[in-house]
């Protein structure tokens, strides 16, 4: 086998000029399918770091909102208790009723009043 026919036996073996241009679109499939992949990894992150300072906000909003809520319990228990009762009522001019005193209905009395207690 001379040289000429080696070369041209090897030539057909090595890839030539051509191949090149056939691998231009898949390189730039995988380009895009990569660079597309990439942007949709990003704006899922922003996503989710969105979320999540949103959870933060209402988080801290809930707890402000629950100390609220514990500060006016507080003040509707000390309202209730009954010596606070006891004191506003005497400050709005009432007293305390006695023993009671009940009508019925043929006119009779039943129980009786103490002087003492009245304050009339």
């Amino acid at each position: 086998m001379s040289a000429q026919q080696r070369l041209t036996r090897l030539a057909r073996l090595v890839p030539g000029g051509g191949s090149s241009a056939a691998r231009t679109p898949f390189v730039l499939l995988v380009v895009v399918l990569l660079g597309s992949g990439l942007l949709a990894l990003l704006l899922l992150n922003a996503s989710l770091n969105q979320g999540s300072f949103q959870l933060e906000k209402l988080q801290k909003e809930t707890d402000e909102l629950t100390d609220q809520q514990q500060e006016l319990q507080q003040e509707v228990d000390g309202y209730s208790a009954p010596d606070a009762l006891e004191k506003r009522a005497r400050e709005l001019g009432l007293v305390p009723g006695g023993n009671p005193v009940f009508l019925a209905p043929n006119g009779t009395v039943n129980g009786e009043r103490d002087p003492e207690e009245d304050p009339r």
